[in-house]
């Protein structure tokens, strides 16, 4: 669960370098835009990129959320939990994955229909990155 004080953090930057493993153990690092969701960190996906991939097989991953200057940062190590067309209800995608561009975005989107639309087509997951452990100059 984030305190006040890293969520505060995370929605006030929504810059992050999340880290998976490859099947050969090594590291695989991609740039995200993110925001506080439920327990963790979220941020949303397509369903051809390595990340989600990874994630898929391994869903043990870390997340640092820095500041532009890169002086302040939290890192957030645990699981990430996979909400997908494939694994969730029609409303409970939609919603969430509504709930995520708020929160990784701080606005709302100008047309909900096309983004909903979009986000089918590209058959988009959000990732919830749900720490178990947190730490950081921020932390």
């Amino acid at each position: 669960m984030l305190s006040d004080s890293i969520r505060k953090f995370v929605d006030g930057t929504h810059r992050g370098v999340l880290t998976t493993f490859r099947r050969d153990g090594a590291a695989q690092m991609s740039v995200i835009t993110c925001g506080s969701y439920r327990d963790g960190v979220a941020f949303t996906t397509t369903a051809d990129r390595a990340k989600l991939l990874n994630l898929r097989r391994d869903s043990r991953c870390s997340l640092l959320v820095s500041q532009e200057d890169w002086w302040g940062y939290v890192v957030l190590e645990g699981h990430a939990t996979i909400l997908s067309c494939d694994n969730s209800g029609v409303e409970e995608y939609r919603a969430v994955l509504r709930d995520v561009y708020r929160t990784a975005s701080g606005t709302e989107h100008g047309d909900w229909d096309e983004y909903d639309a979009a986000m089918l087509e590209q058959r988009r997951s959000a990732i919830i990155v749900v720490p178990q452990r947190i730490y950081g100059t921020k932390a």
